[in-house]
């Protein structure tokens, strides 16, 4: 099975012969290829609602893992007891809803060594969270799927100093390894920054407000991390 490059890059930080789930698994083509190139022995495939549980199951039927893929229904890590997997991997949610699922469920979070996020939004939100409940990012990637430019952020259990900000916008790890990608994905935190303020300008008010200097000083901090 063939992931796009955004599955992809999840699946390339799940370590080898870690017991895995993969929470919101939608079709379960990250579970099948964990099976497949035998990264994963075992792996607990889930989602909250029946639609992708059937076609998940259906996918893990066709590829004949059955006795590999468990296909479960339910909200978050609650489908998982203490101790029945090692990694928990969650992509195409909005960070927000990471950190929630995450924060529900704290037993399982507990015994896991690694997390593999792929939010759709508010990055800094969830790399904040990490660090604030004593986890801290050891890898992060950019993946470009259909012209949008995904991060994929890896983290593990441990208390770490809290990087500054702006490093929690763009990711830490990101901006230590520079990749390709990077350039665009800043320019695009960018355009949302300045989106932001092109609003608050429009009041004279928000204008004076510390949120509207807030973004200006953002969107100037952003623009000098472009010069490297």
């Amino acid at each position: 099975m063939q992931l796009d490059a955004r599955l992809q890059a999840v699946a390339d930080f799940v370590p080898t012969g870690a017991r895995t789930a993969d929470i919101g698994t939608d079709h379960a083509y990250l579970a099948v290829t964990l099976i497949q190139e035998n990264v994963s022995a075992r792996v607990i495939a889930s989602d909250k609602n029946s639609g992708p549980c059937e076609a998940a199951r259906n996918t893990v039927y066709e590829a004949g893992l059955t006795d590999k893929i468990v296909v479960r229904m339910g909200d978050g890590l609650q489908v998982l007891v203490p101790g029945e997997v090692d990694v928990v991997c969650i992509a195409g949610m909005g960070g927000l809803l990471i950190c929630e699922i995450l924060s529900a469920s704290p037993a399982i979070v507990a015994g896991l060594i690694r997390l593999v996020l792929q939010p759709m939004n508010a990055s800094e939100k969830l790399r904040s969270w990490l660090y604030a409940h004593d986890w801290h990012i050891v890898d992060e990637a950019l993946a470009c799927t259909d012209g949008r430019i995904y991060e994929v952020i890896t983290a593990e259990p441990g208390r770490k100093t809290r990087p500054e900000a702006l490093l929690l916008s763009i990711g830490p790890i990101l901006w230590q390894k520079k990749p390709e990608l990077l350039r665009h994905h800043i320019e695009s935190l960018l355009f949302k920054e300045r989106r932001i303020a092109a609003g608050m300008e429009k009041s004279n008010e928000a204008k004076e407000s510390r949120k509207y200097k807030q973004s200006i000083q953002k969107i100037r901090s952003l623009e000098a991390k472009l010069l490297w």
